[in-house]
């Protein structure tokens, strides 16, 4: 994994360090080469074309999610035998609740993004101890961008370290997300409205590129969705919260999350003072 060393200007807080930083930086070059691996096989049934299904909570699937989910599962959980497992395609259990460390994986974050031939679609594993996340890999196969991060030790696309725009005020902002957010944003601000990311992982990414200033989450987000761009967008000095400036906190007995925002400090602040308001919590899966 190829993290260069960023901080902030008091350097980076040993609080957040990995516990064991040797074991840490294997783990992450290990991480990386999974994530990868599984994002060329996922980039070869794009290409060929899979079967898709719809889940129980009228989300769909496909091949491919299956395939993916089914290798990570068993090269990532041979690395260490005490890492808990959570998957989007994985039957879940009490027994993670337990772990110290857990990985958090979304085989294909943006199905229907790689269900309709689009590239916004990613590989998303975010290694979690103790409720926050501690490596991560983030793979868009379709764009050949590969996202990396350890906690206080920065984030990186492509070897190039990532830091978030730094903008002051929402006006000419380059937002994302739902559109009732959009909407309720555009009311305030003259800001720029992107075009849509099927994957919310790459989303809350291009926050930590500076390529959205604002990028905002319905309710319903799971771990799996998150985890991952959460520490890339953190090691960027970018912040993802609640909409009321709640850090979230991962490997709850309902990995689930309500409304968010995404944003570099001195957005963020504004947006969280002046937040919207539901009814937007009961945004469908489709709506992220």
């Amino acid at each position: 994994m190829s993290v260069e060393p960023t901080s902030g200007p008091d350097g980076p807080d040993p609080a957040t360090l990995a516990t064991d930083i040797p074991a840490t930086d294997t783990l992450a070059r290990q991480l990386t080469e999974t994530v990868t691996a599984a994002g060329e096989i996922a980039l070869a049934m794009f290409q060929a074309g899979v079967k898709s299904w719809t889940k129980g909570n009228n989300s769909p699937v496909t091949e491919a999610d299956m395939a993916v989910d089914a290798f990570l599962h068993r090269h990532l959980t041979a690395l260490d035998a005490g890492i808990g497992w959570l998957s989007e395609e994985s039957a879940d259990g009490p027994a993670r609740l337990g772990a110290r460390r857990l990985w958090v994986v979304d085989p294909i974050d943006g199905t229907r993004g790689f269900m309709a031939g689009g590239h916004d679609w990613a590989v998303s594993v975010a290694l979690v101890e103790q409720g926050r996340p501690i490596l991560a890999a983030l793979f868009a196969p379709a764009t050949g961008e590969l996202f990396t991060a350890a906690a206080g030790r920065g984030a990186v696309r492509n070897g190039v370290p990532l830091k978030v725009a730094p903008r002051h005020t929402l006006d000419g902002a380059r937002v994302a997300g739902p559109p009732a957010d959009l909407d309720a944003l555009a009311r305030r601000a003259p800001v720029e409205r992107l075009p849509r990311v099927r994957s919310l992982a790459l989303r809350l990414a291009r926050v930590a590129t500076g390529e959205i200033d604002v990028a905002f989450a319905a309710g319903n987000s799971n771990d799996w969705d998150l985890a991952a761009a959460d520490l890339i967008v953190h090691e960027a000095h970018g912040l993802l919260t609640t909409r009321d400036g709640t850090p979230l906190t991962y490997n709850a007995p309902e990995p689930r999350h309500p409304e968010l925002i995404c944003a570099g400090p001195a957005l963020h602040a504004a947006l969280v003072e002046r937040a919207p308001q539901p009814p937007f919590f009961n945004a469908t899966l489709d709506q992220r």
